[in-house]
């Protein structure tokens, strides 16, 4: 009996601390504090190789989540949320109201995973959403990310330490490092070796707090098993390293009239003994990693005088003298990867991410635009949707692209080798519906249609079944979601650019033209409106009707511009003046419409710029940071002659009513005079931009109006029904 009593006891305490242990009941217990005690989680370790799976089952009054691994557990965790509760974790909300008693699973529900990969974040989200995120916003995003079964995310907070380390022990001082190391919100460029200085220097504190936020970052994905992919070395160094250190360089230009960093040659006898200092470095503070991500030649970066066999060998053997199980993960984007060099390397030691795709796959299909021959060879890789370009806002995304390419991957004889799906988007925090819609790719083992998905969607998104939200979403799905292959990200809003008469794109390699009529997307609108008031206090649904309404105002205004034009053409100074009035009303309305949610108010970016300051210089270094990436991005010359300016536009409260709606004001009165006779002046828009990004103006950070009466009161005002 007394052995009894002993072995019962060692199970309930065994019991006790796997919970314990276990990341999934953490990650419920911040979700939604004490509903952890409503779930079983059971881990089933399997051997390697073994597809990741999740299943869902019922034992007594708790939902049974069992998986292979943690991140398995708490991707199967989102699903029973979803698909049973009616309960969406989003960007916009990641709390929830569980019930004490939930859904019953009937019977087991098992999912198994097509591919061992999911892949998360682009070096530009790291500049474009998380440049100012504290561990508070980043233990957020560890949650979404475990919950949509990411296990593979680019991991580069902190690592201009290591260089900064680094290039101590090679003799340049503190000055120099500021000049080579850019600033917070355009590390990414730098890590990609497109740019040298820009937005710093960064105080010492600056390199100590990423340091430490990089180490709790690591210590939270080690707990749920996920791999982090590093920065590898691949040869950049100060554009005056020939002078400086006696090296063999390949200096790499402009990029947007912005000097890069030199290449070092990986034949320079010195290469193998720099690469090693880097890699130590970067050991020091953060320890190894599985995965090093290397770009050379990103982005228009010159290969003359460069053996690409050699130098691809070289950085492979740099990596693996470091770590011998590393693999190389290199972005599929423009020339990059160069066959040249990734044709000489073992299969195995590569994972090539196809950046865009569904928009531009390169990975064998006949009909991208970006079509290569061979794909990636013998090499692995990831199938990746690309969607958002510099955190611009805008309902966007290809559903059927989306699905069809990933199962003709799956099934092509040229898409044999891959391995996984990935999020390479610019910035985040927009379009949740498609991040959803990837994320779930692998864990359903057949095709099905963006229709059926969506219906599933619209029941998890707002936790019922409403007719009009499915009509709605139906009609969403059909037009916004469903872009063609040509078009790259989202239409741009007019509100936004720099004003002319004929705007084409509001930033230099993106357009304005709409893929749809703008009427198209009134009915769906309308639908939300009708059922608003039934939805007051749900969060998704508040955050999806702003984002909708905003869409058909900016929709509006991208469809008035010709008509001034047209005005100011035949010199109809009344209608001009018409036009150009209700043009500016728009831009008011849309200001007003966003300051009714806090995901869409400048003040929460600039709030966050000013949350990680130490000092008031600091909080001046970071607010420039802040408010010049999402206006001029750099000076004068690579804003107006590099094409950056606008680049990462935000339709956001505040900025439209500072900024943009000043602008289109000046250049309206500007052509006004000039209808009456005044010679056209020449306004210097980026000086009244850079009067913006130097200024330290506050801007609110909460809600100022409620979001379900503002968006039935401006979508009627602006849309008066006929």
């Amino acid at each position: 009996m007394l052995s009894r009593i002993t072995s019962f006891l060692l199970m309930a305490l065994l019991c006790v601390v796997v919970k314990a242990a276990n990341p999934v009941y953490d990650l419920i217990e911040r979700i939604a504090p004490g509903a952890s005690d409503r779930f079983l989680i059971e881990i089933v370790p399997t051997q390697d190789g073994t597809k990741d799976f999740f299943e869902l089952d019922q034992k007594g009054d708790k939902v049974v989540i069992r998986a292979n691994n943690n991140i398995s557990a708490a991707t199967g965790l989102n699903w029973y949320l979803k698909h049973y509760a009616g309960i969406h974790l989003s960007w916009n909300n990641m709390k929830a109201d569980i019930p004490q008693h939930l859904p019953k699973v009937a019977s087991p529900e098992r999912h198994d995973a097509a591919v061992p990969y999911r892949y998360m974040f682009n070096y530009c989200t790291f500049s474009y959403s998380m440049p100012f995120w504290n561990w508070e916003r980043w233990e957020q995003e560890l949650d979404w990310m475990a919950l949509h079964g990411v296990n593979l995310p680019l991991s580069i907070v902190g690592m201009e330490g290591a260089w900064r380390n680094m290039l101590l022990k090679l003799g340049y001082n503190e000055k120099e490092i500021g000049e080579f190391i850019a600033g917070p919100a355009f590390l990414a460029w730098w890590h990609m070796n497109n740019i040298q200085g820009w937005g710093g220097p960064n105080p010492e504190s600056w390199y100590k707090q990423q340091t430490e936020l990089q180490k709790k970052i690591l210590a939270r994905m080690n707990e749920w098993g996920i791999k982090p992919v590093f920065p590898g070395y691949s040869g950049m160094l100060p554009s005056n390293a020939d002078k400086k250190l006696g090296v063999n360089v390949t200096q790499q230009g402009l990029w947007s009239n912005f000097e890069r960093p030199a290449f070092m040659q990986p034949t320079d006898p010195s290469f193998q003994k720099i690469a090693d200092l880097y890699y130590q470095e970067v050991e020091n503070l953060f320890g190894k990693a599985d995965f090093y991500s290397m770009d050379p030649f990103h982005e228009g970066g010159k290969t003359e005088g460069v053996d690409l066999g050699v130098a691809g060998k070289e950085l492979m053997k740099a990596m693996k003298n470091h770590n011998p199980n590393a693999v190389w993960v290199i972005q599929g984007w423009q020339k990059n990867p160069r066959d040249e060099m990734i044709g000489v390397l073992d299969q195995g030691d590569i994972l090539v991410l196809d950046l865009s795709a569904e928009c531009r796959p390169m990975w064998g299909d006949p009909d991208s635009y970006w079509y290569r021959e061979n794909g990636f060879g013998h090499h692995d890789w990831v199938y990746c949707m690309l969607l958002n370009f510099g955190g611009c806002v805008g309902l966007h995304g290809r559903m059927d692209n989306l699905i069809n390419g990933y199962y003709k991957a799956l099934s092509d004889p040229k898409g044999q080798h891959i391995k996984g799906v990935g999020i390479t988007a610019e910035g985040i925090e927009n379009n949740p519906v498609m991040y959803e819609l990837l994320c779930e790719l692998p864990w359903r083992d057949s095709k099905f249609t963006k229709e059926d998905w969506t219906k599933g969607y619209v029941k998890a998104r707002y936790g019922t079944d409403d007719l009009n939200l499915q009509l709605a979403w139906q009609s969403l799905a059909k037009v916004p979601y469903n872009a063609p292959f040509v078009v790259e990200g989202a239409t741009e809003s007019v509100f936004c650019s720099r004003p002319k008469l004929y705007v084409k794109s509001s930033s230099s390699w993106h357009s304005a033209l709409m893929y749809y009529q703008p009427e198209e997307l009134l009915g769906a609108a309308k639908l939300m409106v009708d059922v608003a008031d039934r939805f007051r206090g749900n969060n998704n649904f508040e955050y999806d009707l702003v984002d909708v309404v905003r869409q058909t105002i900016a929709n509006k205004g991208n469809a008035l511009l010709p008509k001034i034009a047209e005005a100011y053409t035949n010199k109809d100074k009344e209608a001009f003046k018409q036009l150009s009035d209700e043009f500016l009303y728009l831009i008011q309305q849309q200001d007003r419409l966003l300051s009714s949610r806090k995901d869409f108010m400048v003040g929460n970016w600039l709030a966050m710029a000013d949350k990680v300051s130490k000092t008031k210089a600091d909080s001046i270094r970071n607010q420039f940071n802040a408010r010049t990436i999402i206006t001029t991005w750099g000076d004068r010359q690579q804003a107006n002659e590099g094409g950056l300016s606008d680049y990462a536009h935000r339709e956001w409260a505040g900025l439209l009513n500072d900024l943009y709606l000043k602008r289109w004001k000046l250049y309206f009165e500007n052509l006004a005079d000039n209808l009456d006779g005044k010679p056209l002046k020449d306004i210097d828009w980026f000086g009244i931009e850079q009067e913006w990004t130097t200024s330290r103006n506050p801007y609110p950070t909460e809600a100022q109006l409620d979001p379900i009466d503002t968006a039935k009161a401006v979508f009627y005002e602006v849309h008066p029904l006929k």
